[in-house]
């Protein structure tokens, strides 16, 4: 994810919140898939990795938002 000239920190942090929110739906959505008695693993592997390709970008952004701090 590149953002060409100056970061805009509210719009990052609207968009962390709106891929925590998707995150957390894809945990929930996962949980309940895996209880049901037909399971489909095919369909659970791709929201797992779906979900990995979010938790991917918010720590980009989180890494965006708070600045290296050199001791």
């Amino acid at each position: 994810m590149n953002f060409p000239g100056p970061i805009d920190t509210e719009e990052l942090q609207g968009k962390l919140a709106d891929l925590r929110a998707e995150h957390r739906d894809l945990d929930d959505a996962i949980t309940a898939l895996a209880e049901q008695p037909s399971l489909n693993l095919i369909q659970i592997q791709r929201m797992k990795k779906r979900k990995l390709a979010l938790k991917d970008q918010i720590t980009r952004i989180e890494n965006l938002l708070i600045p290296d701090i050199i001791a």
